[in-house]
């Protein structure tokens, strides 16, 4: 089972990664653009209490990721959830966007991931001799297997671990809580349907039958549809 395909069946599963239910709140189930909050249309502010405007008006104007950094995210983002023949890769669903307001809107995370890119960057640095998003594919990936998997990681990788555990846990959440993200679990939400009444072979089980005028006034559309 490749990488993609494990996240999904723990959140299909009903394990949540570390941040989805707070994720959700945030970001109300969408991945939120730099530019789009700058622009405040009315469909990101419906239902937002004057301090989360506030909160989201003041966060769009600051920029905390450095270019190189936002590539690095952007290599991670994609390694972790690429694109598959049933729908686009978390760079598609705008994740990168929705980790920086993550960090933005909550500060405990921007040490963490901060810190983890500049300890991949210099692991990169030490090997190959470039940044992590420098990298040839081969290379990056190479760097990810050794951190990716917690029981195979060897000693002194610890921080790379715990750095790929959390920014594993906000691209997931960033993508499947995005339009793209919420397709390709097949979620449909509630969705407005018909009842034909109880079934003909229930009705004759137990001896049952509609009358004439509870057909005509009580079902209004073909009962045998």
């Amino acid at each position: 089972m490749d990488r993609r395909k494990s996240i999904k069946a723990l959140l299909v599963g009903g394990v949540s990664t570390g941040v989805l239910v707070e994720a959700c709140k945030l970001a109300d189930k969408k991945t939120l653009d730099t530019a789009e909050v700058k622009e405040a249309p009315a469909a990101a502010s419906l239902n937002r209490m004057s301090e989360e405007k506030d909160q989201e008006q003041t966060i769009s104007k600051e920029i905390f990721f450095t270019v190189e950094e936002m590539a690095a995210i952007a290599v991670l983002s994609d390694i972790i959830i690429p694109k598959d023949e049933f729908s686009g890769s978390a760079t598609d669903a705008k994740v990168p966007d929705f980790i920086e307001f993550i960090v933005k809107d909550k500060p405990d995370f921007q040490t963490p991931v901060r810190g983890g890119l500049r300890w991949l960057d210099l692991q990169c640095l030490n090997r190959f001799g470039k940044s992590f998003s420098q990298c040839n594919h081969e290379d990056q990936m190479a760097m990810v297997d050794e951190i990716a998997w917690p029981k195979k990681a060897k000693p002194g990788m610890e921080q790379g671990v715990s750095f790929f555990n959390l920014i594993r846990n906000l691209v997931a959440t960033g993508f499947y809580t995005s339009e793209i993200g919420v397709a390709d679990l097949g979620y449909m939400g509630n969705v407005p349907n018909q009842w034909n009444g109880v079934p003909d072979d229930v009705l004759k089980q137990y001896g049952l039958s509609y009358t004439e005028k509870e057909l005509k006034e009580c079902v209004s559309f073909d009962h045998k549809t």
